[in-house]
């Protein structure tokens, strides 16, 4: 039985696409992961991030293992391809649960991860550094409470410099008044939002190619018992 053309170059048409939509997943993930500078405080707020980063990359590679498999008609290569595309797909599926889960639960966890670093004036230099740049550039004061997270000292990153946002005084001070767990509330929501459609795309886009390497597999091996 000879090997179906159609499905030897529609899998190394996928394979060529699923090499593509790594590299898109992987620079997706490292933008997600660097566009705040690196900031520790809101690269807790993106836990899966890391996940998408490492099954982008890995993509890549089984694309390429994919193209080299159905050209060379390599079953070895295809049952790898097979495996390996099945480990991603439970991977994204882990992935997805967690940013379902991060999504609806994101304010009460990041409430539970950053409630004990309060006082923040106790904090180490470089995160207050850290807090100082993200109240800053998103005007807002504190993480969870409002300025009353510094306690007696509030710093001069939540002064009240664009009056179009809701702002509080403090002694002669008028300093922001919303607390950034909003901001990084919806930062979680937002590359949530990112993440599962990414991961449902690609979990698609992997039936596909699991469907056509078994089916390739087994002609190749259906062709080599009728040639023998």
């Amino acid at each position: 039985m000879a090997v179906n053309k159609c499905i030897k170059y529609l899998l190394f048409l996928f394979n060529l696409l699923f090499w593509i939509s790594g590299c898109i997943i992987l620079g997706v993930s490292i933008y997600l992961k660097v566009s705040k500078n690196g900031n520790s405080i809101t690269n807790t707020t993106l836990p899966f991030v890391n996940l998408l980063i490492a099954i982008g990359a890995i993509i890549m590679v089984l694309g390429f293992l994919g193209c080299c498999g159905a050209i060379k008609e390599n079953r070895c290569m295809l049952m790898l391809f097979f495996v390996s595309l099945l480990l991603i797909f439970i991977l994204l599926l882990v992935t997805g649960i967690l940013g379902a889960v991060g999504a609806k639960n994101s304010k009460s966890m990041l409430t539970d991860v950053f409630t004990p670093m309060i006082p923040l004036s106790g904090q180490p230099a470089e995160i207050q550094s850290e807090l100082n740049d993200l109240q800053a550039q998103v005007m807002c004061c504190g993480l969870v409470n409002g300025p009353n997270d510094w306690g007696n000292t509030v710093p001069n990153s939540c002064s009240c410099v664009n009056t179009t946002q809701p702002c509080v005084t403090i002694g002669s001070q008028s300093v922001y008044s919303t607390p950034c767990i909003q901001f990084l509330t919806n930062l979680v929501e937002r590359s949530a939002i990112i993440s599962l459609g990414i991961a449902f795309a690609i979990a698609v886009l992997m039936l596909f190619g699991m469907a056509f390497a078994m089916t390739l597999y087994c002609q190749i091996g259906k062709g080599s018992i009728s040639g023998a």
